[in-house]
């Protein structure tokens, strides 16, 4: 006698029930070492990067703790061991950590009348592509005002061009000694129209806007609708 369709589904779904756990009972006994071994091992490895991830911060904060330290005693003219520690601080730390120990020590060069020393602590920040770009943009700048003297004009001109731009937040600087190199190269009408255009740029210091507004009057370029916006 055939079995009613009932039980024929109810009979055949145990058989796939029982093929199912025999073949992941056969899987488990094959494979669970392997699977097993593999969770611990990413574990393991989830593990040590949140401890290396932890450490990197730890000692990130420790350096700029150790930079503090040294700004604080270059402030009240504690200046032994400060190059020292600095040297120190741009070899070990990251980038911006490097950038601002390495400037600082360009600092500590000029305060000590060593020009040559602090341009070429300068030139290698500006050059280092390693370095945040405002760090290396500052740099060019103090670079080449300490070297304009012996720059030909079209190099401080090629040399500062994309920084001498409005917009740009190292216009007043950059377009300062811009504007002086064409001058010095007789373009005193594109001169006289840097400066005007440096007077009237809100966002750059007013100690400079005010000397472009002198500048580019005596260039002959009307620059003094500046002038009330200058601090007084």
């Amino acid at each position: 006698m055939a079995l009613p369709p009932d039980t024929n589904d109810t009979f055949l779904r145990e058989v796939d029930e029982n093929l199912r756990r025999d073949r992941a009972r056969d899987f488990a006994k094959q494979y669970g070492s392997w699977l097993i071994g593999a969770l611990v091992l990413f574990l393991l490895a989830s593990g040590g990067y949140i401890y290396w991830k932890h450490r990197q911060q730890l000692d990130a904060e420790r350096r700029v703790e150790q930079l503090a330290s040294v700004y604080r005693n270059i402030g009240t003219g504690k200046m032994a061991g400060a190059p020292q520690k600095l040297n120190q601080l741009a070899e070990d730390g990251g980038p911006a950590l490097r950038a601002s120990a390495l400037i600082t020590l360009a600092a500590i060069a000029l305060e000590q009348n060593d020009v040559k020393a602090a341009t070429a602590r300068f030139r290698e920040i500006a050059t280092d592509e390693d370095l945040p770009k405002p760090y290396r943009d500052i740099a060019l700048i103090r670079q080449t005002a300490l070297e304009f003297d012996s720059l030909k004009p079209g190099e401080v001109i090629a040399r500062l061009d994309p920084l001498a731009k409005p917009g740009s937040p190292w216009f007043g600087s950059a377009g300062d000694m811009t504007a002086a190199a064409l001058f010095k190269q007789g373009k005193k009408a594109e001169a006289g129209r840097l400066y005007g255009a440096i007077a009237k740029d809100r966002t750059v210091p007013d100690s400079i806007r005010a000397r472009s507004v002198q500048i580019a009057s005596s260039l002959g370029v009307d620059a003094s609708s500046a002038l009330p916006g200058l601090a007084q």
